[in-house]
């Protein structure tokens, strides 16, 4: 877990990039629990996305932990970066269809998360 591998910083963790024995190239959510919240967010994270299954949500693989110090996610690595990225950026650039499509993928992907799944 070293800068060189880092994806992202969000609120409760880093994000770093990753690869498995196999070859395959993983992406790791690592919580900062020195943060008030974040181990709540690390077991609700867990309970969602256990049972989790759409094509427009980040699959889960694993996740980590070795004591009260260490908790981490393991999740399916995404090659073409973050969506912010392609929305904001000056380097990236994406069409109108482009764009209209992310959004029906993403509130298809809200609509699965608070109507067709489980756990809400």
């Amino acid at each position: 877990f070293n800068d060189s591998r880092l994806l992202g910083n969000e609120s409760y963790g880093s994000v770093f990039q990753g690869t498995l024995l196999d070859g395959t190239i993983i992406a790791v959510k690592v919580f900062k629990f020195e943060l008030e919240g974040a181990f709540k967010s690390f077991n609700v994270e867990c309970d969602v996305l256990r049972n989790t299954r759409h094509r427009n949500l980040v699959k889960v693989i694993s996740s980590c932990s070795n004591d009260l110090n260490f908790k981490a996610l393991v999740l399916e690595f995404m090659p073409n970066g973050s969506l912010d990225k392609w929305l904001y950026s000056n380097n990236q650039y994406l069409e109108i269809l482009q764009r209209l499509n992310i959004m029906i993928d993403v509130a298809s992907a809200l609509e699965y998360l608070h109507h067709g799944n489980a756990t809400p």
